[in-house]
């Protein structure tokens, strides 16, 4: 009995020692996080053009829909109360998910799109013909999803039928498919890079008696800038 009593008595120790190692100070980690991720600027398909004017630096979530150039904005509220003063706040576009008709594509469409741009498409007659206006100022307020909704309207085959009779009716050529125009850039290239490495003609010898125009220029510029 002596001997079970001391043998508990030695592991009171070891046994505190390992449970204060098995303690942990450290917080453990949470399963959810309540900061917003970090927002994304859209890439466009390999199909579709580069659109000119880039993501949005400033309010990136303009580039998820139709927002016609609106902003978040930040001001003042004024108190005119006993209580006078400032108050920072901000004003954030009135931004709605409307379903919309493409003519073009057939179909309807549910995109986020501010009341300003609402009205804009209204007065132009149709998300149609607002996605196919050629002002600078539209083409900039487009935006990544604007444009690429653009060039959607633009491969349909009711758009490409109506460019085509306004080319008829304008008289001007058939423009050259992609397959084409990348052949004759090839071709291009292939002729200025012949051209660039062709040394034929400055290494032919000159026949005797006839003289070297640029030889003959730098002895004049050498003469010239002796005193």
């Amino acid at each position: 009995m002596a001997g079970l009593q001391l043998r508990s008595a030695m592991a009171i120790p070891f046994s505190l020692t390992a449970a204060f190692r098995a303690l942990s100070v450290s917080t453990p980690k949470r399963a959810f996080t309540t900061t917003s991720a970090a927002q994304s600027a859209p890439k466009l398909p390999a199909d579709v053009p580069a659109y000119p004017y880039g993501p949005r630096q400033w309010y990136k979530q303009a580039d998820t829909g139709l927002y016609g150039g609106s902003m978040i904005r930040f001001g003042n509220k004024i108190s005119k109360g006993r209580n006078e003063g400032k108050t920072r706040r901000s004003w954030k576009p009135n931004v709605r998910r409307k379903k919309m008709w493409s003519e073009a594509l057939q179909q309807h469409l549910f995109i986020k799109v501010t009341r300003r741009a609402l009205r804009t498409i209204i007065s132009e007659g149709g998300l149609d013909k607002y996605l196919l206006s050629d002002r600078p100022a539209r083409l900039k307020e487009l935006g990544v999803f604007g444009w690429h909704l653009r060039y959607q309207v633009m491969q349909s085959p009711a758009i490409k039928e109506q460019f085509r009779q306004q080319r008829e009716k304008m008289g001007l050529p058939e423009p050259m498919t992609f397959e084409e125009w990348m052949k004759a850039k090839e071709g291009e290239i292939e002729a200025t890079v012949e051209e660039r490495l062709n040394i034929k003609p400055l290494t032919k010898p000159r026949p005797k008696g006839q003289a070297d125009p640029q030889n003959d220029a730098r002895k004049i510029a050498a003469a010239e800038a002796l005193p």
